[in-house]
């Protein structure tokens, strides 16, 4: 029996491709395996806030058949042959009889309710499939005792005789939920005292539950194919955004421990990271340079007027962006494993705000409104905790929301609660106001505003400096990497002595996340000459030679970065670092090697024979170098090929064939001995 496709709203997880097949069982195993599955659905509780006389019904009808198998289960050898296809279409219609039950407890309230008279048509559609198998089945003939034959023709009768119900009072709720939404579009504020009657009704009586709500609500927007119901699903996860916020106290970190995994919980591996955003990237994509980045920070890099890549300076050929479509995969079953959603940029955008929905943004900008307000006047420094994280939840959801926040006012409010006095009476609420901050300045016009207010920025500076936490730091050096992406920014970040020296203290002393976090802001910031000059004045190459072992990746990139851009002075301070690119180009990951090798090709170009002199008493460099260039990325064969030739000139005393400009650098180290290279 096929399965129509409208039988079941679109479900969170997949069911086995063997769910809706015909089971190749033996009569023996085909029995038990509808005796388990009745009784598994009979243990099943019927619905409690929607459609429960519907759920109800076809409990009690499966409960009725648990017993029919149970009796033929107690004959020696049951024979099924005469009736074997009518109890495997009903091993099918018992699959998705639980499918549906499933469906209908795990998924989206608010969602369900909106799709209550289609859901209570499929219920119906399953009784009518039951009652033809049942009336096709002799009950006769299969031998059973009367209780149980009697109980049979009764749910015989039941079935057939059964009509479609829709609850009066569903319909009338998704009525007045529908008007809400209509009104919400026209910016009428809901009645407070009827949304928490619906939410009640649908059994979402606090921010918990309705967060989980929300991410039910999301995880549909992704099932959903249609672009209409992917709107209305937009729609309704605004306004329970909203309810949550007005009718509730709000959430602070631990309350909500129970909720899934977002990725900003879980540790990321460096790989799956953008080097632009920090974030997981949803859509990598490859530019020309083979470094790879998220395809929306690639784009917004490109869009504001770069024209090199932003890991490695290099300048781009082309501005093609080519899909990574197996680190995609690698990504997905990474969130799969960890239970973390994963939604394509696709995905993102559309939820972001390419389906444009606006009923959805008004709710948003209510909500947003109504918590700058709250955080504005309270005097509670436990409510305004909770306010704040509330703030940075919803920052971190999407891009409409964060301009509806900044918006509302909420940068300068924010400013007040990332001062060392407030790190010193709550740790929580420094860390949840810098976490706000860094997922505001996401979207570019917030950088401008944060960067725009005095109080915003030095805050953030504050909290980078002298911070109560690491997450504290971390989060706000994030910020300022995050600020950076934008020229003029980083400019101005990077003559700033004061940040300067926090992520250097940063970089040196912080645990691992804060560290990295710091490192990839100094790499950003290396982008300008002037501030790489002020970063070689406080110590950057000594900070890479410490955490080099560490952040291989982030360290060697920086590394890259300063000799390039840093000149003779810059050059100088890496000459003590040749020895350790060199284990790098050896050891490292694809990326590590590639940085290590450009940065030892631009140290010897520019710092002459006794950088060369270093580099070749090395062990094995040049087989170390022959291995990079057979197994290496493009670029980085490419640079691997390059210092092959100035070792070997060096090594033929032909010196000048390598020198970038008239004379080589002093090092406290250099020496003109030559040395036998080792193969």
């Amino acid at each position: 029996m096929a399965v129509p496709p409208r039988v079941f709203p679109p479900r969170k997880r997949r069911p086995s491709a063997g769910a809706f097949l015909p089971p190749k069982f033996s009569d023996q195993r085909l029995l038990q395996s509808l005796f388990l599955l009745s009784q598994e659905i009979s243990s099943l509780n019927p619905l409690q806030f929607l459609l429960k006389r519907n759920s109800s019904s076809i409990i009690r009808k499966t409960k009725i058949l648990a017993f029919l198998f149970e009796e033929l289960l107690k004959k020696p050898i049951p024979v099924l042959s005469p009736t074997l296809l009518c109890f495997e279409e009903m091993y099918l219609v018992l699959q998705r009889i639980k499918t549906l039950l499933e469906d209908c407890v795990n998924g989206s309230k608010m969602w369900l309710l909106m799709q209550s008279d289609s859901v209570a048509n499929n219920f119906h559609e399953l009784t009518a499939e039951l009652a033809t198998l049942l009336d096709i089945l002799p009950v006769k003939d299969v031998e059973v005792s009367e209780d149980v034959e009697e109980l049979f023709l009764l749910l015989r009768k039941q079935c057939s005789q059964a009509k479609v119900f829709v609850d009066e009072r569903d319909s009338s709720l998704r009525l007045e939920v529908l008007t809400m939404l209509d009104r919400i579009q026209k910016e009428i504020v809901p009645d407070h005292s009827k949304l928490a009657e619906i939410l009640d009704f649908l059994g979402l009586p606090n921010s918990l539950s309705c967060k989980e709500e929300i991410e039910n609500l999301e995880d549909e927007v992704q099932n959903q194919q249609d672009e209409k119901a992917k709107s209305d699903v937009i729609a309704l996860i605004g306004l329970v955004r909203y309810a949550k916020c007005v009718l509730f106290e709000p959430l602070t970190p631990g309350s909500d421990s129970k909720t899934k995994k977002s990725a900003s919980d879980v540790n990321i591996p460096a790989d799956f990271r953008c080097p632009i955003s920090l974030d997981l990237m949803r859509d990598p994509v490859v530019v020309a340079t083979g470094q790879t980045y998220d395809r929306e920070s690639i784009n917004l890099w490109i869009e504001s007027g770069h024209s090199t890549c932003p890991k490695t300076g290099q300048a781009l050929v082309h501005t093609s962006l080519i899909p990574n479509h197996a680190l995609k995969n690698l990504i997905a079953m990474w969130c799969r494993e960890l239970k973390i959603p994963f939604d394509t940029a696709e995905g993102n955008d559309r939820v972001n705000g390419v389906i444009k929905n606006k009923a959805a943004l008004e709710a948003t900008k209510m909500t947003a409104s109504f918590l700058v307000s709250k955080m504005a006047a309270s005097q509670s420094m436990e409510e305004v905790n909770g306010v704040i994280y509330e703030l940075r939840t919803l920052a971190k959801s999407n891009s409409d929301s964060r301009a509806c926040i900044a918006e509302a006012g909420a940068i300068p409010v924010l400013a007040r609660y990332l001062g060392s006095d407030v790190g010193a009476g709550s740790l929580n609420l420094q860390v949840n106001a810098v976490t706000a901050m860094l997922n505001l300045s996401i979207l570019e016009a917030n950088k401008t505003k944060i960067m725009e207010n005095g109080s915003a920025l030095n805050g953030v500076i504050e909290v980078l400096r002298t911070g109560a936490t690491w997450e504290a730091k971390g989060n706000a050096a994030a910020t300022i990497f995050s600020l950076s992406c934008v020229h003029s920014h980083r400019k101005r970040l990077g003559r700033k002595t004061r940040v300067i020296k926090g992520l250097m203290d940063l970089a040196k002393g912080g645990p691992a996340g804060p560290k990295r976090d710091a490192l990839v802001a100094i790499l950003n910031l290396a982008g300008d000459r002037e501030a790489v000059r002020r970063l070689v004045e406080e110590g950057v190459v000594d900070v890479v030679k410490e955490v080099i072992n560490v952040l291989p990746v982030e360290a060697a990139a920086i590394l890259e970065m300063v000799v390039r851009r840093g000149g003779i002075t810059a050059v100088a301070a890496a000459h003590s670092t040749i020895k350790k690119l060199g284990t790098l180009m050896r050891e490292g990951s694809e990326t590590a090697r590639e940085s290590a090798a450009a940065t030892l090709v631009t140290i010897c170009r520019k710092g002459g024979a006794e950088m060369v002199v270093e580099l070749a008493s090395i062990i094995g460099i040049e087989r170390i170098i022959w291995e990079l260039m057979e197994s290496g990325t493009v670029r980085a064969r490419r640079k691997a090929s390059s210092l092959l030739r100035i070792v070997r000139r060096w090594a033929a005393g032909l010196d000048g064939g390598f020198l970038e400009g008239r004379s080589a650098v002093a090092t406290p180290s250099s020496s003109s001995s030559r040395v036998v290279i080792s193969v």
